[in-house]
């Protein structure tokens, strides 16, 4: 077999091992594109909304490849000397200036161990703590101040995600980085993927409720009056609430998917319309049809 069939042979086998083993739907594409850039050393990006399963997707591969997994998550308070370390100032005293005295951050715990470093969010940190990771990146190494260099060990790599730049709290990762890393888009998954998803998170639940939690969900997300819809997690809080009702009327549809939504999805600006007027909105658009009126 030529290398190249065997090497994609070879990454198919690893991608179905790694959705039996962790139980993910569907992604086979983007497993493969993320296997793919591990093997080639290069450091990824993923990008998707909130609740698409970025980080359980790196997790899985963290798991698979049997490597540490050193994660931080990005905020714009999170700045060099978080992500790298600081020495204690009570050891400096008695150590001097030394690996005894310091305390190693994500980077460098990441680096020292050979582990994959998950930044999560990484476009809300600043830009100064996010160049940090640039000679990490490009050399495999990092100068301390007052301590010297530190190499990380084989292994070392970077998963990074990103939500879209429209989403609050967010700004463009700066040029330098963005040009390091491999870019990995996550969508929302297909609607008949969403309903396995759904049924694997609530064990028993019948058709009819599997259904109507995944597409009032992905209504949301087609809503003009929503900035930003519900992911796969409010067809789960949905479900598994709406599950333990014996009678499932169409108002306790409304009002658990208000329970269940109302702090998952944001309002447009200018929609002078509550979150839960909305809600209720698209129920009864969804599922209304399916019950009698009396």
């Amino acid at each position: 077999m030529p290398e190249k069939e065997l090497k994609k042979a070879n990454l198919k086998i690893s991608v179905d091992a790694i959705k039996k083993k962790f139980g993910i739907v569907g992604r086979t594409n983007e497993l493969m594109k993320a296997l793919a850039a591990k093997a080639a050393g290069r450091h990824i990006l993923l990008e998707g909304p909130v609740g698409v399963g970025k980080t359980a997707l790196a997790h899985a591969l963290a798991a698979y490849l049997n490597t540490q997994f050193v994660r931080f998550d990005g905020d714009e308070r999170y700045h060099p000397d978080k992500l790298v370390g600081h020495f204690d100032p009570p050891v400096v005293l008695e150590k001097g200036y030394s690996f005894e005295s310091f305390v190693s951050g994500p980077l460098i715990r990441a680096m020292q161990n050979g582990a994959i470093l998950f930044a999560n969010e990484i476009n809300r940190c600043p830009e100064s703590t996010q160049n940090v990771l640039l000679s990490a990146m490009d050399e495999g190494r990092i100068v301390i101040p007052k301590l010297g260099e530190v190499t990380a060990k084989k292994g070392f790599f970077i998963i990074a995600t990103q939500n879209p730049v429209e989403f609050i709290a967010t700004t463009p990762l700066g040029e330098a980085i963005k040009d390091r890393f491999v870019w990995i888009r996550l969508d929302y998954q297909s609607e008949q993927e969403e309903k396995q998803i759904v049924a694997a998170n609530v064990k028993g639940a019948p058709e009819d409720v599997i259904d109507y939690s995944v597409l009032i969900v992905r209504e949301t997300r087609e809503n003009v009056k929503l900035r930003r819809g519900a992911s796969i997690r409010g067809a789960i809080d949905l479900a598994s609430i709406i599950n333990e009702f014996e009678e499932r009327t169409l108002q306790t549809w409304i009002d658990i998917s208000i329970m269940a939504l109302a702090t998952k999805v944001e309002l447009e600006d200018g929609v002078e319309e509550t979150i839960e007027t909305v809600i209720e909105e698209i129920v009864r658009k969804v599922i209304g049809k399916f019950f009698r009126t009396k």
